[in-house]
């Protein structure tokens, strides 16, 4: 378990980017659960769409990476300075099975697939309720700046 004060002291993202609002679940090394309530006073419905409001299928997918995150740091047992970032690297098999309406509760389920050279690859998926929202493939890299 994760409160979000824990997750604000690991991530660097900050409303309206911070997409976890708790860890359910981490198992170090092998996978983490993790959820987002998704209200409608979200920045992005404002244009997305106005008359009838879904969360963006890349915000899902950055969620996803977020909790990807947490798991790297858990698994490598470091805290991120100010001069870590943490990187996509690929983006594949997305695929969105449902759209995600205010009112939703994401409940991301994120596995380590294997961590080789610096370079984290997952499976993602994100459920609401027991329907299938969201599946990807996920590589991430950390990075240290100069």
């Amino acid at each position: 378990m994760m409160d979000i004060h824990q997750i604000l002291k690991l991530l660097p993202h900050r409303y309206p980017i911070l997409l976890v609002d708790r860890v359910l679940e981490i198992e170090q090394g092998k996978r983490i659960k993790a959820l987002k309530n998704v209200t409608i006073n979200e920045p992005f419905f404002m244009g997305h769409f106005p008359k009838h409001p879904v969360m963006p299928g890349v915000l899902i997918i950055e969620a996803m990476a977020q909790a990807a995150a947490l798991l790297s740091f858990s698994t490598l047992g470091v805290t991120p300075d100010d001069k870590t970032v943490y990187y996509f690297a690929g983006i594949d098999g997305a695929r969105f099975k449902r759209p995600v309406e205010p009112g939703d509760q994401l409940v991301m389920e994120v596995e380590l697939l294997r961590m080789k050279a610096g370079i984290f690859k997952f499976k993602g998926v994100t459920r609401v309720g027991e329907s299938l929202a969201c599946e990807a493939e996920l590589m991430c890299t950390m990075r240290t700046l100069p």
